[in-house]
This record gives C-alpha cells, structure tokens and sequence, in this order.
C-alpha cells in the first residue's frame, strides 16, 4: 500500500496519543516531534516538514482542542487538515480548451512512465466521453514510437507518429503538425508525449520549450516517479524553471512506501497534483484527491474511491437483474462468475480492500490476500457444463473430480467452492423471506430476529400455569391481564395474592 511505513508511524504516534484522557503541552510537543521525525525518514523537503509542524503545533494548542470533548480526536483532525493543504487542499481538475483541441503536453525525465502514462491518461479521457489522440514527440529515445504505438492501441486510442524517432525526425515539426491532424480528424484532445534524459540538461529543456512555443498548450504536466521522494523537490524545481509546468502527475504510487515526493512537491512548487499512477495496468490510473489521500496516510479509510470504482465496474441492468434472482432464489453459478468478472474489474483486490478504515490493523491478513483465488473460482466454474452450473446439485464425487482436472485444482478446493457457494444462496433466501442472515461460522446476527439463541429461549419455556378457578381461567384464555398494583416499576404488584 501506498504511504505505508508513514502511515504506520503517524497510527502508532496517535495510538499512544488516544490513551489520554487530557493532553498537556509536553503530549502535543512528543506528538509534533514524532510527527516530524516520521516525515523527515519519509523524505519530505525540511522546508514542508517546518511549516507543517508549526501549523500543527499552533492549532493543537489552541482552545479549541483543548475545550474538546475528545482532544486526541481533535489532534488526528488537525493534522489531516494540514496533510490535506500540503498535497494540494481542494485541488483541481485539468482545464480544458473553449476551442477545441485541448492540447496537453507531458515533460518529465526518462524512466518517470511518460510514455505509458501518456496512454493511461488518454484511456481515462476516452472513457469520459473525449476522443484524444497521442503524439509521439520522443524521436530520441529507441523504440519511444514503437512503444507509444503499442500502449495507445492497448487504449484504444489513435497515434500521430510521422516519424520513425530513435534519432530520427523533428519533435517541433511533429507537434506543431499534431494540431492539424486533430483539427482535421475531429480529436478534441491531444497529448504530447516528450522525449526525458535520465537527468536534467538545457539539451532538453531547450527541446521542451520549443515544443511548448509551437504547441501553446492549454496544461503541461510534468511527470515524476513518486518513489526517488525527496529528489523530485530537485527534479521539479528544474522543471519549473525551464518549462513551467502547470500541474503534477506522480508515477508508481503503489510502490511508495514513504510518500515524501507526493508530500513536498505541491509545497515546493506551488502546483497541484491532478492524477496519480497506481500500477502497472492501464486502468490503474485514478485522479488525485488530496483530502482521500490524507485519509489514506491516516488509516481512515477512502471509501469514495471504492465506491467510484465499484460503480464503474458494476452494470446498473445487471445488479437490478442479479437482485430479482436474488429475490426469487434462482441465483446461479453462472451469476456467480459474472460477479467476480465485475469483481476482477475494480483492481487489485488487496487495494480495495486497503482502503477501508482500519485497514493498516489488517496488514498481516492483507498481505496474505492471494489475487489468483478469483481466477482459480473462475477456472472451476468455466470447467463446469452449463446445465452443472445452472444446477449444481448434479455435481455428483465424478463430475466433481473431472472438474478439478480440467480447472488444475483438487477436488477438495472444488468442494470448498460449492460449500461457500451453499452457504451465500442460503443467505440469500433468509434475506429474501425478510429473515436475518446467519453469518459463516459465526451463527445469526446477536439480536436480530430470528436468532437461534431467543427461538432455543422460546422452544424451552414452559406454558404458564392456569388458575383452577373456572372464572379466572376464563379470564386467563381471552387474554385479558389482571391489572398490576399500583406502587412497582418492574411489573410486581405490592402484594401477593394469597
């Protein structure tokens, strides 16, 4: 996970800080200290890392945290705020052109992922509704157009590479040329992807600049690996210096365990992040949300994220057409295997299930998540037949075993497959008829209706004792009670009949 030895710094520093009742100056001045300690390991410039313990420092000991009914609570919201102003506070989203194309460039040194972020972006613009179109301006480095070529038709996006590059062509000429090309063929967004050195030299910033002046772009993102942390305060100044970028896409967030390039370069160079890389992936690509990404660093969860990506990956008609099997109990294998299609869709399944609060008390249990479980129940279902699948009580010990050798598993994980499968349409249909679910191994829901412990309760009661009084037991079976005596709030009356 992203920010992780960070984020189990500040969770261990705020652990210690939640078992006091009342805080003292000496506990805000142990907490700012750890707090800074835990950012400089983190490689955050010393610069960001003073104003933001100083900011810290201030509101923690103002009236306000300590008039709080919980000031340790008050302290983790302090420094989430001031985490999210140093990644950038609202943020914003790219700007785009009133006259289309809008043109984006990209700058960045060699080995950032320019090029295959120059696809991702593009993927993610085309999925929005835009039509982008790629060019390939790094004539220098070999194989640069071969590559783009190949990522963009991984994206489903057009590339305009007039020349063959590895030496060969005028990126000036190719970029000023992309303008006409997507004015002509109706694109309303290009990307210019730019050629990197493996360190910084006016050779390219003279080449960046020149393309900048041909193109006038409407955004020029300038591209860094968020894992080399505080040399990309370095990078970026340059940069800044020489093309004056407009905004900041980290590469290889997955990766990074300290996060001090995502924590320095908004305050160093006064520009937002927009988009973050996660993976190696195309559709690992996600905008940059300084306030989740803060929470993120906390352990306190980021479930919008989740949400938007599950939303993205679900099918509307399908869910609605999945709870009315639900309802009717005719949920089937064949439901089932879309489901973890969809699943499949969301992305790594321990980074979803990162970004649930908590989730950094979960690490042992996290890194024990075996991605390759849904493709194995995916293997199993696709060996089964389609009446097998539509109903699964034909599968008898032999078609059980044939399964498994067609999948590459045992008959034993088949097995498994079919008791987890049981156990998910048998809540189902509890659900269906209004009952409560009964949980895998752990029996019902304590209190809800239905539980086994109140039925047992029930089953075991004895019928109450009539009175042998014809009169009273009349009055006993048309159930109509006794008044109580008044003087009792438990029901008792003041005195026992005799």
């Amino acid at each position: 996970m992203a920010f992780g030895s960070l984020s189990d710094r500040l969770t261990d520093t705020f652990r210690s800080l939640r078992a006091k009742g009342k805080l003292q100056p000496a506990d805000i001045d142990k907490t700012v200290r750890e707090i800074r300690r835990a950012l400089l390991e983190s490689d955050v410039s010393l610069d960001v890392v003073k104003s933001f313990t100083a900011a810290v420092r201030e509101k923690a000991l103002g009236d306000e945290v300590n008039k709080a009914l919980n000031p340790a609570q008050q302290v983790v919201q302090i420094v989430m705020e001031e985490l999210e102003a140093i990644l950038g506070g609202t943020g914003r989203r790219l700007e785009f052109a009133k006259k289309p194309p809008t043109v984006i460039m990209l700058a960045g040194l060699q080995g950032a992922g320019k090029t295959t972020l120059a696809a991702k972006l593009a993927k993610f613009l085309k999925d929005d509704g835009h039509t982008p179109v790629l060019v390939a301006c790094d004539l220098q480095r070999p194989g640069a157009v071969d590559q783009l070529q190949i990522v963009g038709e991984q994206a489903g996006v057009p590339v305009f590479a007039p020349e063959p590059g590895s030496g060969v062509g005028d990126p000036v000429k190719v970029a000023k040329d992309s303008i006409g090309f997507a004015t002509d063929k109706l694109h309303d967004i290009v990307i210019v992807d730019t050629a990197g050195r493996t360190g910084v030299d006016e050779e390219m910033m003279a080449q960046a600049r020149a393309i900048r002046k041909a193109v006038d772009p409407d955004e020029v993102l300038f591209v860094v690996d968020a894992m080399i942390g505080q040399d990309a305060v370095h990078t970026a100044k340059a940069f800044q210096d020489g093309v004056d970028f407009t905004g900041v896409v980290l590469t290889k967030l997955d990766g990074d365990q300290k996060g001090g390039a995502a924590l320095s370069v908004k305050g160093v160079t006064d520009r937002d992040i927009l988009f973050a890389s996660t993976g190696e992936k195309l559709d690992e690509f996600e905008v940059f949300h300084p306030d989740r990404m803060a929470r993120r660093i906390l352990d306190l969860g980021d479930v919008m994220t989740l949400i938007e990506q599950a939303q993205k990956a679900f099918d509307e008609e399908t869910q609605a057409e999945l709870e009315q099997k639900f309802l009717s109990e005719q949920f089937t294998l064949d439901d089932f295997l879309d489901q973890l299609q969809q699943v499949k869709k969301m992305g790594s399944l321990q980074s979803m299930l990162g970004m649930l609060p908590g989730a950094r008390g979960m690490k042992d249990q996290l890194d024990q998540v075996d991605e390759k479980d849904i493709s194995r129940t995916e293997a199993i279902i696709r060996s089964m037949t389609p009446a097998e699948r539509q109903q699964p009580r034909l599968l008898n010990a032999s078609r059980r075993k044939r399964i498994a050798q067609g999948s590459g598993v045992t008959v034993t994980d088949v097995n498994q497959l079919m008791a987890r499968f049981d156990q998910a349409q048998k809540m189902m249909k509890t659900v269906a008829k209004g009952g409560v679910p009964q949980m895998p191994g752990m029996g019902p829901i304590p209190g809800g209706a239905g539980s086994g412990k109140s039925k047992r309760k029930q089953k075991g009661k004895k019928p109450k004792a009539r009175s042998g009084n014809p009169a009273k037991r009349a009055q006993e079976l048309s159930g109509v009670e006794k008044p109580q005596a008044p003087g009792s709030s438990f029901g008792l009356g003041a005195s026992s009949e005799s």
